[in-house]
């Protein structure tokens, strides 16, 4: 995994990249991630734990949403349930799947 320096943690995998959202994530600079993913590879993954981190991911979407409108994207978004490892512990996860439409 790997963080950037607006403090998105991108983990990429052979199919899909996914941004991993928290509490303390600024809204405009996950919505670049998300806007750059999607230009770059149709999809992306953002995942959430907790209220304020859905919270956060909910207003980059949105934010995401209107910077890619432009360009022809029109942005969906799946959400789901995930199940994910946090320091040997499992926890439930809200993932929203992206894509070009």
């Amino acid at each position: 995994m790997t963080e950037r320096e607006d403090g998105v943690q991108g983990e990429g995998d052979f199919s899909m990249e996914v941004l991993k959202v928290s509490a303390n994530s600024q809204p405009k600079s996950v919505a670049g991630a998300i806007a750059a993913v999607l230009r770059e590879k149709g999809s992306v993954e953002v995942q959430a734990v907790g209220a304020g981190a859905v919270n956060q991911s909910i207003k980059s979407i949105a934010i995401a949403r209107g910077y890619v409108a432009p360009n022809g994207i029109d942005l969906i978004c799946i959400p789901a349930f995930a199940k994910i490892e946090i320091d040997g512990e499992e926890r439930t996860a809200i993932k929203f799947q992206l894509e070009s439409r």
